[in-house]
């Protein structure tokens, strides 16, 4: 199932697709190694949904809701 990041509930993981942004956020993320084919798995959403931990390469990253939603990712088996 495709999807965006920001909708994977809490033990949730994915593969990502693409990334659709621009500017320093795509080059911290790529530098994390989010790039397409990468395995993500949502650890913890904070109370009010934002920001949310991701284990990304065994770095775990709080990603903001308004970048989240702009990565595209596809919904598959925790390992």
């Amino acid at each position: 199932m495709r999807t965006t990041l920001d909708q994977l509930r809490e033990g949730d993981c994915a593969r990502i697709t693409a990334l659709r942004l621009r500017g320093a956020m795509r080059r911290r993320l790529l530098d994390f190694g989010m790039i397409g084919g990468t395995r993500v798995r949502c650890l913890r959403k904070s109370p009010a949904g934002d920001p949310v931990i991701y284990m990304v390469r065994g770095t775990m990253l709080a990603i903001r809701r308004q970048d989240s939603r702009r990565i595209a990712v596809e919904v598959t088996p925790c390992r």
